[in-house]
């Protein structure tokens, strides 16, 4: 049953108000645990925004676009290669046994290792922090896309048996709308280590970049300005999932999008 846009606008109003109601929980909290340890160790939710306020117009744009290419390249390139191997890997028992205890070893490698290898290997600066970023997202990727492929209904196989199909019709219509329902799941996670590695490589390897204006904070000892690089992490993470991963999901699965059509 097709809903009306007057509905979809409504649910649509109710889904941002239960997000908002946590968002503003979670506020009350920090408030809260301001007031009870005081603004020096824990500034409260309006000394950060003064202070975020104050790194906006000392030309903190230039540090959000250099944290966000490097962390968002990174991403891409795991997203692209974890997600490639991990249905290979899914499809192919001899490839799956030779890859999955890479990707545990790799999964398994703090990724302060991969900053201090890196910064070995490529020297100070942002290859550092691309390579890092991937090394780390990648097998989360690659683990979604595997289980993905593993879990694929065999009677569809068995179909496709039966009808020949060929194998890049099998791979795009039978296989990948399965596997896209453990890939995106663990995309998201990815792209928040993704966000996370690239801030800690930056406050090691770069000499720009959030994770940059991090270790100035730390060293003037300004743990509001701290906490304003944090939620600026923060939103541009919740902007890059809802603005990106979650759109390109509802694109890719829209049978959800019908099955929540149909309740």
């Amino acid at each position: 049953m097709k809903r009306s846009l007057p509905t979809r606008c409504i649910e649509t109003l109710l889904g941002w108000g239960g997000s908002l109601t946590g968002v503003l929980l979670f506020v009350a909290l920090w408030e809260w645990g301001s007031q009870l340890y005081g603004s020096f160790l824990l500034p409260g939710p309006r000394d950060a925004l003064a202070a975020l306020a104050r790194l906006w117009q000392a030309d903190a744009l230039a540090a959000v676009w250099a944290t966000t290419w490097r962390a968002m390249l990174g991403f891409a390139l795991a997203a692209v290669i974890g997600t490639a191997l991990g249905i290979l890997a899914g499809l192919s028992r001899t490839l799956g046994r030779a890859l999955e205890p890479v990707s545990t070893v790799l999964l398994g490698i703090p990724p302060i290792a991969w900053i201090v290898l890196a910064i070995l290997w490529f020297g100070s600066g942002s290859l550092a922090t691309v390579y890092t970023v991937m090394a780390t997202s990648l097998p989360v990727s690659f683990a979604g896309a595997q289980m993905g492929a593993l879990t694929r209904d065999r009677r569809l196989q068995e179909m496709a048996d039966v009808f020949a199909v060929p194998p890049l019709m099998r791979l795009v219509d039978f296989h990948l709308p399965h596997i896209a329902s453990y890939v995106f799941p663990a995309l998201i996670t990815a792209l928040g280590v993704a966000w996370k590695v690239a801030v800690m490589a930056e406050l090691f390897a770069t000499e720009d970049g959030i994770g940059a204006g991090l270790a100035m904070a730390r060293v003037n000892l300004d743990t509001a300005a701290a906490m304003a690089w944090i939620v600026l992490v923060v939103a541009l993470l919740l902007a890059a999932e809802h603005g990106l991963l979650r759109p390109l999901q509802r694109r890719m699965e829209p049978w959800r999008q019908t099955g929540r059509g149909a309740r």
